[in-house]
């Protein structure tokens, strides 16, 4: 056991033997905040795999080992354990490439061994602006067929960013989409009739699980499993309890971790630990009955992306930890946890934006970076 876990524990015991800690959804709790570490050098180096990727977004591991990679302008690409990169696959569909928007997020079916199925996010235009979509197809050779988009966000907005767009699946086989308050929807977040800065759960083929919180309410669409999201751009299942854990973007400060559970409500726009981008106050303040508490948030913003629960060799002593992209400042973030609560943070790799973190069949982690000449890279221990 680690030292400093056990001592954490034990201070924790401590205070809970004095009083009782606020429900998270009171009007008196508030969230643990980051401290704000500085980079950990000599701990971790990236080894690059593959360079000329235009602002890649995601990457997804097939069973071969082969990586599907998205470049944010529209193309899906599979990139060989060598670093060889394909030319674009045909099939994927029409997206549009303005603001944040474009392809985005790639996930591989959990039956994909026999199935053959691969899930893109993605921004897609139409009547009234853009909004997020999910379409899936079967993976043939360098081709994407019988294309079908099985989720839709409702309404189309004019705004050019927070598409949200993860994708993540559960333990049931149920597919997780996070969406975005698309800059301009902020109004309609905690309104139940739309898909804005919603976190939804669909079935594979786009059908709403008989299970979800809100079916039979009146007004309320059926696939929303929780709201109150500004942008969640990382997600992913914890391999433990097979919870699913997010982080999403707060405005000038207020970037959250949670664990959405069903139904209920994450608080944006009324409630954050953010300020707007003209230094203006958002919402009511930082608590409100009946509105969750993050477990953790950052003030200043680490503008998270790609995230993952590490379960590999390569690392042992970070079993269990998470780890989230930053791309701003530009970092891999790694999180201990302890009953839930995060004991320890610390930094690595500064200086690019990391926009997607996954784990290799290896055992080492992969991620990819944010640039016109975006790249993938390997992260293994440092040489000593």
């Amino acid at each position: 056991m680690r030292q400093y876990l056990i001592k954490a524990a034990v201070a924790g015991l401590a205070v809970g033997c004095q009083s009782a800690a606020p429900p998270v959804n009171s009007a008196s709790a508030q969230g643990q905040k980051s401290p704000t570490p500085a980079i950990t050098a000599g701990v971790v180096q990236g080894e690059v795999i593959a360079r000329g990727l235009e602002h890649p977004w995601a990457l997804a591991f097939l069973p071969d080992g082969r990586m599907l990679v998205t470049e944010r302008p529209g193309r899906l690409r599979i990139v060989s354990a060598d670093g060889t990169v394909s030319a674009p696959v045909e099939g994927v569909p029409a997206v549009q490439a303005r603001g944040q928007g474009g392809l985005l997020d790639v996930a591989i079916d959990p039956a994909f061994a026999t199935n053959n199925l691969v899930y893109l996010s993605y921004a897609e235009p139409g009547d009234g602006g853009a909004s997020t979509a999910v379409a899936r197809g079967r993976l043939t050779g360098g081709r994407l067929e019988n294309v079908n988009v099985i989720y839709r966000q409702v309404p189309k907005l004019n705004g050019g960013g927070h598409y949200g767009s993860r994708l993540v699946f559960a333990r049931d086989g149920t597919l997780f989409i996070t969406s975005g308050d698309r800059q301009v929807g902020r109004s309609r977040v905690q309104d139940l009739d739309n898909g804005v800065g919603k976190i939804v759960r669909i079935n594979p083929d786009g059908s709403v699980p008989r299970d979800n919180p809100f079916i039979g309410r009146q007004g309320a669409r059926p696939e929303i499993w929780s709201l109150g999201h500004r942008n969640a751009q990382a997600a992913t299942l914890h391999p433990g309890t097979g919870e699913l854990w997010t982080v999403e973007h707060g405005a000038r400060g207020g970037d959250e971790l949670n664990r959405p559970e069903r139904g209920k409500n994450y608080g944006w726009p009324v409630i954050t630990y953010g300020m707007d981008y003209n230094g203006s106050k958002i919402g009511e303040g930082t608590a409100k009955a009946g509105m969750e508490q993050p477990v953790y948030y950052w003030d200043p913003v680490i503008a998270p992306s790609g995230m993952i629960v590490y379960t590999g060799s390569a690392f042992p002593e970070w079993k269990d930890d998470i780890f989230i992209g930053s791309m701003n400042p530009g970092a891999l973030v790694r999180l201990e946890l302890t009953n839930g609560r995060v004991t320890k943070e610390e930094r690595y790799l500064g200086g690019d934006r990391i926009r997607d973190v996954q784990q290799g069949p290896d055992g080492f982690i992969y991620v990819v970076t944010d640039a016109r000449d975006g790249k993938l890279m390997r992260v293994r221990p440092a040489a000593r």
